[in-house]
C-alpha cells in the first residue's frame, strides 16, 4: 500500500524539475554548461535501492511511467527517457545485489544510471538528429556538470528518504 505514496511524491519532483535551473545561481546558468535535472530519476533509484526486495520491480514500473511524463513535458522526442530511465534502474536492480547499499554504494549506481541515461539520450537525439554535439563536448558540458549537480542533490535527499523507504518495504510484508 505504501508504493501509491511514490506517485504523488514523484509527481511533485516532476513538476520541481522544470524549476530547478531557476534555483541556480545566475553564473552557472550563464556558462556554457548544460545541466539537466534528473531529479524522478535520482529518487527512482532510491526506491529501487531502499525499497524494492529482489523480486520486486516497483521502480522500473514507475520509471516507465514517469519517463514517460518526462518526455511528454520537458522532450520533443516521445520515448526517449521512458525507455533509459528503467533499463538504467533495472541495471541498478541487478548491481543491488551485488553491493553493500549505503552512501557510497548510492553514489556509484546513480552515477552508473545517470552516465547509462545521458549516453543513451545522446545517441538516440544524435540518431534523430537533434543534436549534432560529438561526444567530448557532450562529456565535458552535459555529462560532467549534470552528474556533479544530481549527485549534490542525491546527498541531500539521502538521509531524508533512506530510512523512509527502508520503513516501508518493511512494513509492505
Amino acid at each position: 500500500m505504501r508504493r501509491l505514496f511514490f506517485f504523488p511524491i514523484l509527481f511533485l519532483i516532476l513538476v520541481f524539475e522544470g524549476v530547478a535551473l531557476k534555483l541556480l545561481p545566475e553564473k552557472i546558468v550563464n556558462a556554457n554548461l548544460l545541466i539537466v535535472p534528473h531529479w524522478v530519476f535520482i529518487f527512482l533509484v532510491l526506491i529501487a535501492l531502499f525499497y524494492d526486495k529482489a523480486e520486486t520491480y516497483f521502480a522500473v514500473l514507475y520509471a516507465v511511467v514517469f519517463g514517460l511524463l518526462v518526455d511528454i513535458v520537458y522532450t520533443g522526442v516521445l520515448g526517449v527517457y521512458m525507455f533509459t530511465y528503467p533499463v538504467s534502474i533495472y541495471v541498478i536492480q541487478l548491481l543491488k545485489n551485488v553491493f553493500h547499499t549505503n552512501l557510497y554504494t548510492s553514489i556509484l549506481m546513480t552515477s552508473i544510471g545517470l552516465i547509462i541515461t545521458e549516453a543513451v539520450i545522446h545517441f538516440v537525439y544524435l540518431a534523430v538528429a537533434i543534436t549534432d554535439m560529438p561526444w567530448t563536448d557532450h562529456l565535458f558540458y552535459r555529462l560532467i556538470p549534470t552528474l556533479f549537480a544530481n549527485l549534490f542533490l542525491l546527498i541531500l535527499i539521502y538521509p531524508l528518504f533512506k530510512n523512509l523507504l527502508i520503513r516501508w518495504s518493511l512494513s509492505s510484508k
